[in-house]
């Protein structure tokens, strides 16, 4: 495996934040490579060596995120509800700047958010309890929107509101709705 200069993991890493930090302030569109050089207190031309433009910026920061996202997926299905929610609950609390960015703000791309919806309704295809009987007359597409709308929904206040509950308390109440739900 190639090992990564440090400077340029601390470069990518300042504008990252820079982009996340602006975000706060103002609409994307409004956002300029020159805002970004001087958030991340860099010449405008460094950019340009990591990045296309500010889009591929934004791209490569939500991959990495929905990546990590995804691997929790993994191995969050073989267990309960709520152990399953801490991490993601903890994962959100850590990148809070991110989160909060992507989804307490105006400013943020909406796709972002469909794109969480997505991904986290197909984790929970395989949670749908069909063999108690209490879903029976509900369909897969009902039953998926409504618990991946609640979820990201429940992220969102939680993050516009300061995360008022500990990552554990989220986990717990959350997978108890989705336990009754799904």
């Amino acid at each position: 495996m190639e090992k990564v200069d440090r400077r340029v993991l601390k470069t990518q890493e300042s504008l990252k934040n820079a982009v996340l930090e602006l975000l706060a302030e103002k609409s994307f569109d409004d956002i300029t490579i020159r805002d970004l050089a001087d958030r991340a207190n860099i010449n405008r031309g460094t950019i340009y060596l990591h990045y296309q433009d500010k889009y591929d910026l934004l791209d490569k920061l939500i991959e990495s995120h929905m990546r990590e996202l995804d691997a929790m997926d993994e191995w969050a299905c073989q267990l309960d509800w709520v152990d399953a929610l801490v991490p993601y609950f903890e994962y959100f609390q850590t990148n809070y700047l991110f989160f909060s960015a992507m989804l307490a703000s105006k400013e943020a791309p909406a796709s972002f958010r469909a794109r969480l919806m997505t991904s986290f309704m197909e984790g929970f295809k395989g949670e749908i309890d069909r063999e108690s009987g209490r879903n029976a007359d509900l369909t897969d597409d009902v039953m998926l929107q409504y618990a991946g709308t609640a979820y990201v929904g429940i992220i969102e206040w939680w993050i516009k509101n300061g995360m008022p509950y500990p990552p554990r308390d989220m986990a717990k109440q959350v997978g108890t709705l989705l336990g009754r739900s799904l």
